[in-house]
């Protein structure tokens, strides 16, 4: 029963995304959804962009472990994540018009830098996405008792997630996000009420919880743990900003204003919202002690699926895993357009610069087919657990992409020798050192990449500029009052 009511719901997601596609009609709607979103799509939009695996599955087993001091990197990194990017960027980016948060590298420095960050960018996704993937295999598996391996679950949900991207783009994306968060915030309240009947009241878990540490948030007072606390927190905080799925949704609001608010209410809600997987995973271990303290040891991302299986009944295990593969179908097409997006505009038109609309947008769902084959690849060889795939896949975009894009938007004598140091700089620096000494770094690999990368900036751009002064007064970074009515032309 409830495998078949799992491929209903399936189903339907499927229709209503290629619904959607049929108000495709060329990139701008594939890519940001013609610009024209409203506040309620938006801000589901923006919740849905990080509400997905690694909040149900992987923040909830990290909790169990390690309580609240486990957990900085998601929610707490990514909601501040958001926070900044709807009331620093929102409304500068917005104004811009552009597809692609490429398109502003190209425009306030050159082709080489957009070519370089666009890369960071979409190499970033691989850990990301390939999560997602993992997660609908861990639940098909589960759901059908093991009947469909991991590794099937992972190709069957990659077909399903691809099917409605590559035809609906973010017009698919956005409207079934809307439904999506719907069903997941309604199902996991739903079998939030019904652990806490179990277990004596909401006020018993968190009692237990507060008596376990678990709301120990802070490290102990030693340099090198703070270090290593700063680095997990950064990684999600700052280095998902230069990300084209934050970018996006911006970008396919209404208005400016609908992007800033979209992204504070997306943010608040996500931050609120993920204690909700946090509660249920801890009661488990008191409704079960023997049983989930076993798993804890073996695979903890199996603590919630296990609950419901066993101590639900069908309605609730219905809604549970309706809402989690909701939860996990919306981030993952959302993340698997972005790159591919962003690679086909930033990488390929600038080789290509007479492609015809139709033609790009052509490239640009072929893009999304590769990536998905190279992702599924990924997830099926990978044996990281999904917070930790979500949580490194930041790094390259903290050291190579984050500090052009904040210092570009915000300091004019910002130059394209500065964004070239900065960028090599800090990938170069992060690389090495996460190479040649990895865990054994007393301080995160990724913080030396930013800090290399923010001197790099600094020294490139106060230096006599041997590199790019023609480019840099060729796309003068802040005269866009009037965002303009079409994408801006390549300069290869």
């Amino acid at each position: 029963m409830l495998l078949w009511f799992v491929i209903a719901y399936l189903m339907v997601s499927v229709g209503i995304g290629l619904w959607a596609a049929t108000r495709v009609h060329n990139t701008k709607d594939f890519a940001v959804a013609g610009r024209s979103l409203p506040l309620p799509i938006v801000t589901a939009t923006v919740f849905a962009t990080w509400f997905g695996a690694e909040a149900v599955f992987g923040v909830s087993a990290q909790f169990v472990k390690d309580g609240l001091s486990g957990v900085v990197a998601d929610p707490f990194g990514s909601s501040l994540c958001l926070v900044i990017a709807g009331l620093f960027f929102a409304n500068k980016l917005y104004k811009l018009n552009i597809l692609t948060v490429g398109d502003f590298y190209r425009m306030r420095y050159n082709r080489t830098v957009e070519v370089i960050t666009s890369l960071c960018i979409v190499g970033s996704y691989l850990g990301w996405v390939s999560a997602q993937i993992k997660a609908m295999g861990l639940i098909f598996s589960v759901i059908t008792n093991g009947a469909v391996s991991p590794e099937l679950g992972m190709i069957i949900g990659a077909a399903i997630v691809l099917t409605y991207t590559t035809f609906g783009g973010m017009f698919s994306v956005a409207i079934l996000d809307f439904v999506q968060m719907t069903v997941s915030m309604g199902g996991l309240l739903f079998i939030a009420w019904t652990v806490s009947g179990m277990t004596g009241g909401a006020g018993v878990v968190i009692e237990h919880a507060s008596q376990a540490g678990k709301f120990e948030f802070f490290p102990p007072p030693d340099p090198w743990m703070w270090l290593t606390f700063l680095g997990a927190l950064l990684t999600m905080m700052l280095g998902s900003l230069p990300q084209q799925d934050v970018f996006q949704r911006v970008t396919s609001a209404k208005s400016a204003k609908i992007a800033v608010i979209g992204s504070l209410l997306g943010a608040s809600i996500y931050f609120c919202f993920t204690f909700v997987p946090m509660f249920i995973a801890y009661s488990a271990t008191l409704i079960d002690p023997q049983l989930f303290n076993n798993l804890l040891e073996k695979d903890s991302q199996l603590i919630l699926p296990t609950l419901v299986l066993q101590h639900m009944p069908l309605f609730a295990q219905i809604l549970f895993f309706g809402a989690v593969l909701s939860a996990i179908m919306s981030c993952s097409s959302a993340t698997l357009l972005a790159p591919s997006v962003m690679f086909a505009e930033n990488i390929v038109k600038g080789y290509f610069p007479h492609l015809s609309d139709r033609k790009f947008l052509w490239i640009m769902r072929v893009t999304i087919v590769t990536f998905a084959a190279i992702v599924l690849l990924f997830a099926l060889n990978s044996e990281s657990s999904i917070f930790h795939m979500v949580e490194s896949a930041y790094k390259i975009t903290l050291a190579g992409a984050f500090v052009p894009l904040v210092v570009g938007a915000f300091w004019k004598r910002a130059t394209t020798q500065g964004a070239l140091a900065a960028t090599l700089g800090g990938l170069i620096s992060w690389l090495l050192v996460e190479l040649l000494v990895g865990e054994a770094s007393p301080i995160p690999p990724q913080l030396i990449g930013l800090v290399v990368s923010a001197f790099g900036m600094l020294i490139g751009s106060l230096l006599p500029q041997r590199y790019g002064v023609a480019q840099h007064h060729e796309h003068p970074p802040h005269h866009h009052a009037q965002p303009h009515t079409q994408s801006p032309p390549h300069h290869g």
